[in-house]
């Protein structure tokens, strides 16, 4: 099971990070909810989509490989690094030009071999900190 559940998450995060947006829907559970950090709740993968879609639209040279997996039982916790090029407007801040790197860590849940749930954890300040300069 474990195994399994670590690789629809591969092959999520595959999608995303090839665009594929429409494929997304087939990763994730019917009940989906996405927690943009504690606890902020965008139901469904549309919200979430909309999200990743603006960090594209923002970001050029976008980037999100997996580090590591690590899973147990229908829980997979995701370790990743972001890095883009700040091109265009970003969460108001303007375009800077400059390149952004940071860690994500994500821990999502899954029903039916479906992910139903992924918490998005990452430091926001760090993140406007290197885009300011």
């Amino acid at each position: 099971m474990t195994e399994a559940n670590k690789a629809t998450v591969r092959a999520f995060y595959e999608a995303i990070n090839e665009q594929r947006f429409d494929d997304l829907a087939q990763y994730c559970h019917p009940d989906f909810v996405f927690y943009h950090q504690v606890d902020t709740p965008h139901p469904g993968v549309a919200g979430f989509r909309a999200s990743e879609e603006k960090n594209f639209a923002a970001f050029d040279d976008w980037q999100m490989p997996i580090v590591e997996l690590i899973a147990e039982g229908d829980q997979v916790a995701s370790y990743m690094i972001f890095e883009g090029i700040h091109a265009r407007d970003w969460a108001g801040i303007p375009a800077s030009g400059r390149k952004l790197r940071f860690s994500l860590f994500m821990k999502l849940t899954l029903r039916d071999g479906m992910i139903v749930e992924k918490r998005s954890h990452f430091d926001r300040a760090d993140i406007r900190q290197q885009l300011a300069g």
